[in-house]
């Protein structure tokens, strides 16, 4: 389609002056504008002529429908879109978009094959916005190098790719925009499914991107030749990926390249693995892996509850029943008998007689020192009752302890009495 001298002439929907063309395909051309509204230059793509073809204008309004609903920072941002007009008989869509200052990817392979860091940052960034427009239900169906530009954002950065052109696209289990069995696409960059006119899903991308990629590498076209050719060479033989190549760079373009679309990374998976690469000293990407089913940590064990069977009583403590007998033995004894190890007694001064004043004041310590073993061992029986026994409401019968320590265990018995 070439340019007529009108549409440098003349105005376009009112506001858009064309200027030089930057770009030609099939179905329409890319000029530069101004926008005499805003002020600002912008890309104006001017579609051919409509024809009778009623799914080729189904074709137009569906570009413009997508791109009016689409905002990624990896996408070209869509302004305006209207009619041109000018001439009744022959009305004419255009779309105006964001002007960018830069290359395409193509022009950069034909410079010189692109390094793996710069191929990351490229892949990664395509990756990204193919997943975001995989997730709205949209598949582009014509990723190629000519469709990615590279732009510099800010100075010193690297560039940033930005996906065009979705001239073709279509909806994911949508309506058919073209007969059955024509290949629509760029033929060096198709997918099998689209070879062999087969539905599409979004693993479709997946492959032409992967193509991309191993041409950036290479800096040569892989399946090259007329569309027949190109088409079928995919069909019986596998990309040759160069022996050079970094093992997870040609593992992840093997898997991007796979016959069967089940086998191909998802676009999010893509764009995970190709960021590592970003941070990599050897600028290489993650090794996609499936992720293990995760095993939850067993509950920690819990103590074992207090039965009467795993508690460790004194030997002094006896069970009886339901009832808990402390044994004091022979009080009578107890001036012979060593106090118990709890409350050692300091040694007996030498030269003390059993008759002499000291010798009472020992049986008095002694005394003391065995009543006070004697509650401290009650105390420990009780709260040991209070854990392993249901309340009852009958007393606990204690047998009878005469002299001051049966005073003492009655003021016991007394409070802690309900």
């Amino acid at each position: 389609m070439e340019s007529s001298p009108s549409d440098t002439a003349e105005v376009l929907g009112g506001r858009y002056r064309l200027g030089t063309v930057i770009g030609r395909g099939g179905t329409a051309s890319v000029y530069t504008a101004r926008d005499e509204n805003l002020g600002r230059d912008v890309a104006l793509k001017l579609f051919a002529p409509q024809s009778a073809d009623a799914d080729e204008l189904k074709r137009q309004e569906a570009e413009i429908e997508l791109l009016a609903t689409l905002s990624h920072p990896s996408l070209v941002t869509l302004f305006d879109a209207g009619i041109d007009s000018r001439v009744p008989e022959e009305p004419r869509p255009f779309l105006t978009m964001e002007l960018l200052d830069g290359q395409d990817l193509r022009s950069r392979i034909r410079h010189s094959p692109v390094p793996l860091d710069e191929l990351a940052v490229i892949g990664a960034g395509i990756a990204d916005a193919l997943a975001y427009v995989h997730n709205l239900g949209i598949i582009h169906r014509d990723i190629k190098p000519a469709n990615i530009l590279l732009v510099r954002v800010r100075p010193g950065e690297p560039l940033r790719p930005k996906l065009t052109d979705f001239g073709i696209a279509r909806i994911v289990d949508g309506t058919r925009l073209t007969a059955t069995g024509t290949m629509v696409g760029t033929a060096a960059y198709l997918s099998p499914e689209q070879a062999r006119g087969t539905d599409l899903g979004p693993a479709s991308d997946i492959y032409s991107l992967g193509l991309v990629l191993l041409e950036c590498i290479k800096g040569s076209v892989e399946y090259p030749g007329s569309a027949i050719e190109s088409a079928v060479a995919r069909l019986h033989r596998a990309p040759q990926i160069p022996a050079d190549l970094p093992a997870e760079w040609a593992k992840l373009i093997s898997s991007m390249t796979a016959i069967d679309p089940m086998d191909r990374p998802t676009a999010a998976e893509l764009e995970t693995v190709l960021r590592h690469a970003l941070v990599s000293p050897e600028s290489v990407p993650a090794v996609m892996a499936e992720e293990p089913t995760r095993v939850l940590p067993a509950p920690p064990s819990r103590p074992p509850l207090l039965t009467p069977e795993n508690i460790q009583v004194p030997e002094n403590i006896q069970a009886s029943g339901q009832h808990t007998v402390v044994s004091t033995g022979n009080l009578a004894e107890a001036e012979d008998t060593p106090a118990p190890t709890l409350l050692r007694q300091p040694p007996r001064p030498p030269g003390r007689k059993r008759g002499s004043r000291g010798g009472s004041n020992d049986r008095r310590g002694k005394l003391a020192a065995a009543a006070a073993t004697a509650i401290a061992l009650l105390v420990a029986a009780l709260a040991l009752l209070s854990v392993t026994q249901p309340a009852t409401s009958d007393p606990v019968p204690y047998p009878a302890v005469t002299g001051t320590l049966g005073e003492h265990l009655n003021q016991l018995q007394r409070s802690v009495e309900p």
